[in-house]
Formats: C-alpha cells, sequence, structure tokens
C-alpha cells in the first residue's frame, strides 16, 4: 500500500474482528459500501472465539443490580466461588467495582434494564436473518437451554429468583421428574431440580461462525487488513487511524468495534469508557458423550455451563476482573476440571485450555453510538457476556447509524456520554 492515507475517503474502516466488528463490516458491505476490517487476526484469545455459544435472549437485566451487590461477597474465589478479584490487579477492577456500585442504582438499574431488554427481545430475529444470508441455517439452534441445580438451598433460591427474573422474549418452566432423570445421563447423578428455558439459543460452533462471517465478508467484496490500531489523532472535526506499523488511515467514517482495548482508543475523541478485562475460562474436549439432541446446561450452583459444539464438549465459567494481558491463572483450570470431574460429565482424552477476556462497562450495558467530537468515528464495543447474542442485531443498528437513516433512537441510552464527567 501506498505511504501516508491508506484508506479512501469514502471507505469505512472497521477496527476489530472480532464477533461484533465482523457482524458490522459484513453489514455495511451488504449496504453497499467499501468497507476495510483492520484486526491483528489472533482470534483465540478472544470472547468471540471461547464463549460457551448461548445466545442469552433471557438476560434481560443488568448485573449491576443491588442483588449482584448482595451476593458477590459469597461468590468470590476465596469463598469458593467464581469471581476473581486478582490482588496484582487491584488499580484496574477496584475503579471498576466502585463505578458498578453506582450503576447497580434501583434507578440506573431499572433503566438499564429497559434498554438492554428492548435490545434483547430483537436478538433472535436478528441472529435468524444473519444465518438466513448467510445461507447457514445450520449455525443456530433455537432448542433452549437447561439451568439445573444439585444443592437444595441454592435451588431452592435460585428457582425463586428466575421466578421473579426479568427474561424478555424466552420462556421457562420446571422440569419434570422424567425431564431430570433424562439430564441426569450426562452428570453422576441427577439434579434436585432444573428449569427448562425456551426462546434462547446456541450457535453450532463459535469458531464457525467467525468462519462464515469471514468467507461472507470476503465474498462480498469486503477487504481486510492485518494490524492493530495504536492511537486514534482527531483533528478538525475528523477522526484518524494510526496503526502499530506506523500507517496513518483517514477513512470516511471509522468504526472502534475492538473489544477492551476500544476504550482507550477513544479517549482522543473526548470519550470516557471506562471498560474492564472481565475475563473467562474455558476445558474443552474433542471425545465426550454428550448427547446430540441435549441442549446447553448451566450448573448454577457451580457457576459453569457446559455446551457441546461440532469440535468437542466445552466448560466454561469464571469471572476474573483485570488485566486482558495478565498471565492466565491455571487455578482456574483447575477448578473447572475439579467442577466436571464432581458432576461426572463425559469429557474424554486430552483438554484443552482457553482464557479470553469480556469487554465490560460497569453499567453492563454496551457502548454503542457516535463521537460527538469526531464527525466521522462511531463505535460498538463492552457487550460483556452478551456479544455472541447482541452482534447480528448491534450490526444492524450501527448499519443505520452509519447510514443515511441516522440510526434508531433508542441508542440514545448506550451513548458513551453516560460516562462523562459532570
Amino acid at each position: 500500500m501506498a505511504e501516508g492515507c491508506q484508506v479512501a475517503d469514502a471507505e469505512i474502516l472497521v477496527v476489530g474482528g472480532g464477533i461484533v466488528g465482523l457482524c458490522c463490516a459484513l453489514a455495511l458491505r451488504r449496504r453497499g459500501v467499501e468497507v476495510t476490517l483492520l484486526d491483528p487476526g489472533r482470534r483465540e484469545g478472544a470472547a468471540s472465539f471461547g464463549n460457551a455459544g448461548h445466545i442469552a435472549t433471557e438476560q434481560g437485566a443488568p448485573l449491576a443490580s443491588a442483588a449482584m451487590l448482595r451476593s458477590a461477597p459469597g461468590r468470590l474465589t476465596l469463598a469458593g466461588g467464581p469471581i476473581a478479584l486478582p490482588p496484582g490487579a487491584v488499580r484496574h477492577w477496584l475503579p471498576f467495582a466502585l463505578r458498578l456500585a453506582r450503576a447497580a442504582a434501583p434507578a440506573r438499574h431499572a433503566a438499564g434494564a429497559a434498554a438492554l431488554g428492548g435490545l434483547l427481545d430483537g436478538a433472535m430475529p436478528a441472529w435468524r436473518r444473519l444465518v438466513r444470508d448467510l445461507a447457514r441455517p445450520d449455525l443456530l439452534s433455537e432448542d433452549g437451554h437447561w439451568v439445573v441445580w444439585h444443592d437444595p438451598a441454592a435451588a431452592a433460591r435460585g428457582l425463586a429468583a428466575w421466578r421473579t427474573a426479568a427474561i424478555g422474549t424466552a420462556r421457562l418452566r420446571e422440569a419434570s421428574p422424567g425431564e431430570r432423570a433424562h439430564l441426569g445421563s450426562v452428570m453422576a447423578r441427577p439434579p434436585v431440580a432444573a428449569l427448562k428455558f425456551d426462546g434462547t439459543g446456541q450457535v453450532a460452533d463459535p469458531g464457525a461462525v467467525l468462519d462464515a462471517l469471514e468467507r461472507a465478508f470476503a465474498a462480498a467484496g469486503g477487504r481486510r487488513q492485518a494490524g492493530r490500531l495504536r492511537a486514534l489523532e482527531v483533528a478538525d472535526g475528523r477522526a484518524v487511524a494510526v496503526t502499530e506499523a506506523g500507517e496513518r488511515l483517514a477513512p470516511g467514517r471509522l468504526l472502534v468495534a475492538a473489544g477492551v482495548a476500544s476504550g482507550a482508543l477513544l479517549g482522543p475523541a473526548g470519550l470516557r469508557a471506562p471498560i474492564i478485562a472481565e475475563r473467562g475460562y474455558h476445558i474443552q474436549a474433542a471425545e465426550h458423550g454428550w448427547p446430540a439432541d441435549l441442549q446447553p446446561i448451566v450448573f448454577e450452583d457451580r457457576s459453569t455451563i457446559a455446551t457441546r459444539f461440532s469440535g468437542g464438549l466445552r466448560v466454561a465459567g469464571f469471572v476474573e476482573f483485570g488485566r486482558h494481558d495478565a498471565a492466565p491463572d491455571p487455578r482456574r483450570w483447575r477448578a473447572l476440571e475439579r467442577h466436571a470431574g464432581a458432576l461426572g460429565l463425559p469429557l474424554r482424552g486430552a483438554l484443552t485450555r482457553w482464557v479470553g477476556s469480556r469487554p465490560t462497562l460497569p453499567d453492563y450495558l454496551p457502548a454503542i453510538g457516535r463521537a460527538p467530537g469526531a464527525g466521522n468515528l462511531f463505535y460498538a464495543f463492552g457487550h460483556q457476556h452478551l456479544g455472541l447474542t447482541l452482534a447480528p442485531l448491534t450490526a444492524e443498528l450501527v448499519a443505520g447509524l452509519m447510514g443515511q437513516d441516522g440510526g434508531d433512537p433508542a441508542l440514545a441510552a448506550f451513548s458513551l456520554r453516560r460516562f462523562a464527567r459532570p
């Protein structure tokens, strides 16, 4: 490529090749716009690759809530729970925790729940449109999922909480004794209680979804450039991207969808995004005994989920707040292996291990909007546990926002203006 500005003024540059960035790039390209995707190409460390594959339409209430704050002390790893606050990362998670506490105030939580619920209502229809356009209906299953408990006290609390939870378009019912016995076929003993959720789903394999999106983007004439953004520069109301290789990219419009890196990139545009790397872990076995017709199971009293993919059986869990680039903590994998062993899950042979970062903002709402100080700069990131769930819908909303229709007014709830200092 030539020196100087590498991207034509009429182009859109999408920064970030995770599921949100890929969906956005494809949606924009299918509107007839020239699109270049800037991505380092190392997908294995991204939440898009290592997630549980769950399309979580039932998670209509932001996790920043009074209930979460009350339960957090008992869910810390020091108490045997799934939430890890590494001592070496205190300067990252302590300010985040204080902001989360403010976001959990009843009025803010209620407003967040209304906004997030509106998004989740459209999540499954957007997934249907995506797999139809990809001509890959096999990538999506809408058979729901299970939530189970083996501890009677935890079951009583969990059932009561779910009966009053905001689950949007999802539906739930208590499992029959026969269904609990069937679930027991993949574990050491049947659960004492279980809920069946309908209106939720899973993907055939997160990696297969990314492959399909990449192929569709290329087939549609989208361009891909390997690289990572080092910084954004804003001058005269326009944003210019500077890559780590020193290239200066001056697109007509620029979308930042770079996950946990997005907050630091947007600072020069006057946007404040107090994002944290909320890391998750998984183990996976290529050989297993999980039936092909059995939906994902959430073991709520162990805060883990097991999902069968085309590539194997995956057991995922943990919420570790800290630095994206910190070394993995092997204790998390060992804990997942202990859980799998205690549950009697049918993992066989060698296990692969993964760790990756969910991009999480303190109110547990995504950031979708346009930078006020740079007319060509847009952003879509911070989807926390809902990146897979909301990626196709986010892409449709972003395509509208960056197009002539100006976007959905409901997106105001996801603007980064909500984090501006008073």
